[in-house]
């Protein structure tokens, strides 16, 4: 387990540094220049030069690279262009609204579709399993900006009938708490959990067709004990592979659901700071979700061996 997981470590520096490589150049060779995005349209000559300068745009690209990778292996990602505050202070402040935003959509959409996935396994073709299609269905075709509107509209007509009323910070703070976060977390987790609910059910319809579930059956154990110790852990193979791509991914994606409500994460973040060519904050939180993904990733290949013993790490 230890070389393996020092293994994967290994593998997750050079994805990281070939990412940082890749968004370094592709930003770097972008058509619009840093300088007449900071500058303006009406920007001078002499005023473009200045920036440069103090960018140090002026220099050769590949003189730029060994900066920007000497201080990114000392941990430093730079300064932001527009305001000068360092990058990892930026992504720090905006860093727990988003973790908080992901993490409680993360257990929704993993709950309940992993738990009405199962439900229409066993009740496949029923009353119950066509009632979950059509709730996926809906999930699938509801962009996550209609659903996040929608939500908003309901809870502030429940809540005074003003939208901006849902957002006052007031007594008491779970209140608060409650209409902050909870409807972004309804919001975020819709689409995943009808996506969940289906692959979860087709993963459980496989596995419960198999021999040692026949076998299991034809010993007289309880449906209950069949469907939990024998079919639901080898079938959440695939659902926790997606799981950890989508937990990963989600880290940078949550813009528009930040922007409905109101929340200054780190979506918002990159969303500024791709409208204002702050390309330090780009390739910043470019390497946090990156580093999201991997980690993601590494957790999922161990919990492999425990959810299939038959997997092996090495």
């Amino acid at each position: 387990m230890a070389r393996f997981v020092l293994r994967r470590l290994l593998y997750a520096v050079v994805v990281l540094w070939l990412v940082a490589t890749l968004v370094f150049v592709f930003l770097h060779v972008s058509p619009v220049p840093v300088e007449r995005v900071i500058g303006g349209p009406r920007a001078t000559a002499d005023t473009l030069d200045q920036i440069r300068r103090n960018l140090g745009l002026d220099r050769p690209v590949l003189v730029q690279y060994w900066r920007f990778a000497g201080r990114l292996v000392r941990g430093d990602l730079g300064d932001s262009y527009i305001n000068g505050m360092p990058v990892t202070t930026l992504i720090g402040e905006r860093l727990p609204t988003t973790l908080c935003l992901v993490a409680g959509a993360a257990v929704l959409w993993f709950g309940g579709g992993v738990l009405l996935g199962v439900l229409s396994a066993m009740r496949a073709r029923g009353l119950w399993d066509r009632a979950a299609t059509v709730l996926v269905l809906v999930g699938l075709s509801t962009p996550p900006f209609v659903m996040a509107l929608a939500l908003l509209q309901l809870a502030s007509a429940g809540f005074g009938g003003s939208a901006a009323h849902l957002f006052e910070a007031g007594p008491p703070l779970q209140e608060h708490f409650l209409r902050r976060m909870v409807l972004p977390w309804i919001a975020l987790a819709f689409l995943m959990v009808a996506t969940y609910t289906r692959l979860t059910r087709g993963a459980m319809l496989d596995v419960l067709g198999e021999d040692f579930v026949r076998t299991a059956r034809a010993k007289g154990l309880p449906e209950r004990r069949v469907v939990g110790g024998h079919g639901l852990r080898p079938a959440l193979t695939p659902v926790v592979t997606q799981f950890g791509i989508d937990l990963g991914a989600l880290i940078g994606s949550t813009v528009v659901t930040e922007k409905v409500f109101g929340l200054q994460g780190v979506g918002q973040l990159v969303y500024q700071s791709i409208a204002l060519g702050d390309t330090p904050v780009i390739i910043g939180v470019t390497l946090l979700v990156t580093f999201f993904v991997v980690v993601a990733n590494l957790l999922v290949d161990i919990g492999y061996s425990v959810l299939d013993p038959r997997v092996r790490l090495a």
